[in-house]
């Protein structure tokens, strides 16, 4: 064997690091153009289409369906009602009872005796095009004879087939689904929260009682929910519009009766999901009955009005915490009791989504003690599940709030309150009181950088100025310091809370013989930048040109395993299963670079993409092996002819992000107007991969998290129709309704993943939200005010600082009944002296 020739050291030189790379996104020329391919685009061979019929009421029996007139309407080939479907139609599945008693409701993808919600499918017709399927669709006369309805979360929890009271599902006998609790006594990672606030009352500390009401959402997505089933082939094919097209082909096969082998799952390019497509969905299931009822294709494509009404809703939590500190303000205990709202229906892991925020209330501070508590309940709503951030938001926004509430009764700066209680960076590894070991973090730097960002004391000044001269202006200053686990997650510490599946995630890596590589990875990609950033990791591990690397996702046909795409899990688990499988390339490479070099393999260095004996200049390119390989004419004995590597990775630990943000707002105390002057965030998402990828992240979800707190809010009427059905009244932000954010990052590297990183998809979501409520109350707190339900409208704060200025009752800060989480029934609310109770009617 003849070695290969050295080439000269100039030539030899390792290509620019691409990781930390500010990298223009791969898939943006496609998607920004439009060139690509939508589900709605897909357009097969007589195609059919379909028309849900929903009921408009929010809780009623179905008498009687006629669907004479509507099947005979131009074009329309079939109608069809849940009993015609009973035996293919499937059921909805719930991956995660968060108890072994949760009380869970049979979900029919088509009701067939009674609806739980307005929107509920109660028929389908199906037609050679959607506008005529629409239109017959309203020529199916349903009679429905109207139950009373579950509206209000606290009366719903209240209620029970021996007191009285609207059930969601009479069958049932309660609208409880499920009561989950964590304590730190009990669990041996802190002390008893009662006696901790005895204590403090007992020695003259602080204990402070808030109530909170998180409002529902709308994950509002660009591209509307899709799916085309064709059943035409060997297969079942399905394409749709979803986050999760392994769990999906998943729940499809075990519930549908079709074989998992048959069944082929297609997420093409999906337009925003925000959680909003991390679902089963009834119309997806529906699609897969009509499809294998007609024998043709079938595709649904919802309206915008259908996606408000009927794709699912996020948060929606009354939040009672009660701290306990001493006078200087140390906490020395916390206690959270949820009521969380599930809505009609317990999807695919809506009941979990209290339990992430359960582990995220203690934030970055060291409570001593620790109990939390969640009563699930069922109404006659939309059903509620994952929506960017899901739990962790909530929980951040509680207790920023809190403890903003805790300077101002301790007297100092907000700032001031959290250094005093925050994990020191010196205290890295730290486990948490409710038993999570947080790996790195350093709370300190990221403030630091935040102030001066900010300009912190200016802004302080001059907020005291305008104080001082009554101006009717007023200036406030928003607060907020956040952690998260993310990252979802290890399998173990999922099968512990009864998650129905694992944490792990899936990559292959193939080289080509041409030298070119392809990447199959089982994190599906709905707009976060996977193509780019995955092609700067294998770029770096392999040393070939970030334009050689191509990345394959969405398709369980190509990519075989994969646990989909949530939690910021795409890159701290999919990213580290792909360093894994490329390192497996570079070690296979390495025995046939010995071979060809005629040199030990312990004796080669790997850098840049080239293999080199030790001390010389002699070497060849992984490119070269790849084609090596390929030939096969002179391989190591024994050796198979690829370099081909899988590896499936399951993360020892979440990691946590971690940042600080500072929020400016104008408050005109005369007509209620508000105006954001200035947002600054230092995020720490460890080592970053991309900076602009980064930026765009941050920046997204910022506007998500603002929105929360100025303009978003799904408002439902008392007969349990959406009245925030459409654009007009569910208020989404544009660019004219923001500001030019200022955006910085520190970096403490994760000491449990290869490449150092953390996750980012949610953390201006989950930042930006109480910041920006604590800047609005903060900048009227002198005229008695300590909260404002959200979303904080013009006219919210106008009424607060009217009902303030008269001594009334607040009717938007108004003190909401106290509720146990244990029963759901209204009490009393026991509050101290100078503790103002901040809660929500």
């Amino acid at each position: 064997m003849t070695a290969t020739e050295a080439r000269p050291e100039a030539e030899a030189e390792a290509p620019d690091r691409e990781i930390g790379k500010e990298r223009r996104r791969k898939e943006d020329q496609r998607l920004i153009t439009g060139r690509t391919r939508w589900t709605d685009n897909i357009q097969l061979p007589g195609m059919l289409h379909l028309a849900m019929v929903r009921s408009p009421f929010a809780h009623a029996r179905i008498t009687s369906i006629d669907t004479a007139e509507a099947k005979q309407s131009p074009n329309v080939v079939d109608v069809v009602s849940g009993q015609d479907l009973a035996e293919t139609q499937g059921v909805l599945i719930n991956a995660w009872p968060i108890t072994p008693d949760q009380k869970t409701p049979t979900h029919l993808p088509v009701a067939i005796d009674r609806v739980a919600f307005a929107g509920e499918i109660v028929a389908v017709v199906v037609a050679r095009s959607a506008a005529e399927a629409r239109d017959a669709a309203e020529l199916v006369d349903v009679e429905y004879d109207e139950l009373p309805a579950a509206l209000d979360l606290k009366e719903a929890a209240a209620a029970d087939a021996d007191n009285g009271g609207a059930l969601a599902h009479p069958d049932l006998g309660t609208n409880k689904s499920a009561y989950w609790v964590f304590d730190s006594a009990e669990a041996g990672t802190g002390g008893n929260v009662d006696e901790a606030i005895a204590q403090a009352r007992a020695n003259g500390g602080i204990v402070l009682e808030r109530e909170y009401r998180q409002q529902r959402l709308i994950p509002a997505f660009m591209e509307p929910r899709s799916t085309v089933v064709d059943p035409t082939g060997e297969q079942l094919t399905v394409w749709s519009a979803t986050q999760i097209p392994h769990i999906l082909r998943y729940a499809l096969a075990a519930t549908t009766g079709i074989p998992e082998s048959k069944l082929r799952v297609i997420a093409p390019d999906v337009g925003g999901g925000f959680g909003g497509k991390l679902q089963t969905t009834p119309e997806e299931w529906v699609t897969v009955a009509l499809a294998r009822r007609t024998g043709k294709p079938v595709k649904y494509t919802e309206t915008r009005s259908e996606s408000l009404m009927a794709g699912h809703h996020g948060r929606d939590q009354w939040q009672k915490l009660t701290l306990a500190a001493d006078r200087e303000g140390n906490v020395t205990g916390l206690k959270v009791e949820l009521l969380a709202d599930l809505g009609a229906y317990v999807s695919l892991v809506g009941g979990g989504v209290p339990v992430l925020g359960a582990f995220m209330f203690n934030a970055i501070y060291k409570f001593p003690a620790y109990h939390f508590a969640v009563q699930t309940v069922l109404t006659n709503k939309t059903w509620t599940d994952a929506y960017r951030g899901a739990g962790r938001p909530e929980a951040t926004f509680a207790i920023e709030r809190l403890m903003t509430e805790l300077a101002a009764e301790v007297g100092v700066d907000p700032l001031e309150i959290r250094e005093r209680n925050w994990i020191k960076h010196e205290e890295f590894p730290f486990t948490t009181v409710a038993g999570l070991e947080y790996d790195s973090g350093n709370y300190e730097a990221a403030t630091a950088r935040a102030k001066e960002m900010f300009g912190y004391d200016e802004l302080r000044a001059e907020q005291r100025r305008r104080r001082e001269s009554g101006d009717p202006v007023q200036l406030g200053i928003g607060v907020s310091t956040f952690t998260e686990m993310c990252g979802l997650a290890p399998s173990r510490v999922l099968g512990q809370l009864d998650y129905g599946a694992g944490g792990w995630e899936h990559a292959s890596v193939r080289m080509l013989a041409t030298g070119k590589v392809e990447v199959v990875t089982g994190a599906s990609a709905h707009g976060q930048g996977h193509e780019t950033a995955f092609s700067q990791i294998v770029a770096d591990r392999l040393g070939v040109p970030f334009e050689d690397v191509e990345v394959l996702h969405g398709d369980t046909q190509i990519s075989h395993k994969g646990l989909d795409t949530y939690g910021s899990r795409s890159l701290v688990v999919g990213g580290e299963a792909l360093v894994k499988a490329t390192d497996k390339v570079v070690e296979k490479a390495r025995v046939v670079a010995a071979h060809m070099l005629e040199a030990s393999a312990d004796d080669l260095e790997f850098s840049g993409g080239r293999f080199a004996v030790r001390g010389t200049l002699q070497g060849v390119a992984i490119q070269e092996i790849a084609g090596a390989v390929f030939a096969a004419h002179d391989l190591p004995d024994g050796m198979e002819p690829s370099l081909d590597s899988d590896a499936t990775y399951d993360p020892v630990n979440f990691n946590y992000p971690h940042g600080t943000h500072l929020c400016a707002m104008e408050v005109d105390t005369e007509t209620g107007a508000l105006r954001m002057r200035k947002y600054v965030c230092v995020d720490d998402i460890g080592n970053v991969i991309n900076p602009l990828i980064v930026s765009g992240q941050v920046h997204g979800g910022l506007v998500q998290g603002i929105a929360q707190a100025l303009w978003e809010e799904a408002v439902y009427d008392d007969a349990g129709t959406l009245v925030s059905g459409s654009f007009v009244d569910y208020l989404l932000p544009t660019a004219a309704d923001t500001i030019s954010f200022e955006v910085d990052h520190t970096t403490t590297p994760s000491l449990t993943n290869t490449l150092g990183t953390k996750g980012v998809g949610e953390a201006g979501t989950i930042a930006s939200t109480p910041a920006v409520v604590n800047a609005v109350v903060d900048a009227v707190r002198h005229l008695g005010i300590d909260d404002i339900r959200m979303p904080c409208t013009p006219e919210r704060v106008w009424r607060a600082i009217q009902d303030a200025g008269t001594g009334a009752e607040p009717t938007t800060g108004a003190a909401a009944p106290h509720f146990d989480a244990s029963t759901g029934m209204e009490g009393t609310t026991d509050r101290t002296a100078g503790a103002q109770d901040g809660a929500q009617q």
